[in-house]
């Protein structure tokens, strides 16, 4: 009887032990969850648009390479187009992209980081020399700052931001782009003063078509990229049926790419409507795309920018009748 006495109260209070352990631990994930505040996680941030370079992009006249002497450090592994890794004459490395996603990579990085959106820093060179390499036309230049720690993806559908205007606008803006490669591996959360930046690092398949039709696979029939007059002649914004605004894109994620609002579209236009036809013309300058091309390329942006102005238009003349 003694030992069954015995054996009862230890059981009793490893019991309690335990639930004490998982108590701490409970609280200790609870306070960890607490603590990651919106103000440490960032998608977007309010810019004054009229003022952003589009020529020299968010990393300014500050972050510009130093073409005097490159070194090549590795060949970067993965993706569509071939990438090396090489060091510039101040020391300061970079990801150098060749191919034909340099171009429109380039001008999307800008037109995102004008009205906010947190970017990579990228630069387009017209020609470059790797030693050992080659030499090669249109190379985009992507930062790899020291005090930048590249974390790991984030994943559409699973951030602090989903359901608010800014993580809406920015999937609107990859069907303004046309990128239908909207993949999570091609997303990557950058570490800067204690901040984590949700960017989306791979932007190469944007300024064509997506593809022909959102059946799985077959959306891959058609598609294009950096093809201004495919960009030019593609559909945007498909239609408007009460307060659903619905757009044309037949790329991957596109199951998540339904749910927009008249509210989402005019957050969005709001800041589109503040650039100016120069900067929008900088953005595919800084790309090196022909002049013929710019042209081309600014008036569709042009033309997609009222698309989104109109919805709320449309919206405001329906509550007069």
């Amino acid at each position: 009887m003694k030992r069954a006495n015995h054996l009862y109260r230890s059981v009793a209070i490893l019991l309690s032990l335990l639930l004490l352990f998982t108590a701490a631990d409970a609280q200790k994930k609870k306070a960890k969850v607490k603590g990651s505040t919106a103000s440490q996680d960032m998608l977007w941030t309010p810019v004054d648009v009229s003022q952003q370079d589009l020529y020299l992009g968010p990393g300014g006249t500050a972050m510009l390479p130093d073409l005097s002497k490159i070194t090549f450090l590795k060949e970067e592994k993965g993706g569509y187009s071939k990438k090396f890794r090489i060091k510039d004459g101040a020391g300061n490395t970079w990801v150098a992209k060749v191919g034909n996603e340099a171009q429109p990579e380039t001008s999307a990085v800008r037109l995102l980081s004008a009205i906010g959106y947190k970017t990579e820093i990228n630069y387009l060179v017209p020609n470059l020399t790797i030693p050992g390499k080659g030499s090669f036309t249109n190379v985009r230049l992507e930062a790899r700052p020291r005090d930048v720690d590249r974390g790991k993806q984030w994943y559409w559908g699973k951030t602090p931001f989903e359901g608010t205007h800014q993580m809406k606008g920015l999937m609107l803006m990859m069907a303004f782009l046309n990128n239908w490669d909207m993949k999570s591996a091609n997303n990557v959360i950058l570490k800067e003063n204690g901040q984590r930046q949700y960017v989306i690092s791979d932007l190469g398949v944007s300024f064509g078509k997506t593809g022909s039709n959102s059946l799985p696979l077959f959306w891959r029939i058609g598609r294009s990229r950096n093809n201004p007059g495919d960009y030019a002649k593609s559909t945007f914004i498909s239609s408007v049926k009460g307060n659903r605004v619905k757009v044309r894109f037949n790329g991957k994620n596109r199951s998540r790419m339904d749910n927009f609002t008249r509210a989402d579209a005019r957050w969005l236009a709001d800041l589109l409507t503040q650039l100016s036809d120069r900067q929008i013309s900088d953005a595919f300058r800084a790309a090196n795309y022909s002049p013929s091309d710019i042209d081309l390329l600014s008036r569709a942006v042009r033309r997609r920018i009222s698309e989104l102005d109109q919805v709320d238009q449309v919206n405001r003349m329906a509550r007069r009748r």
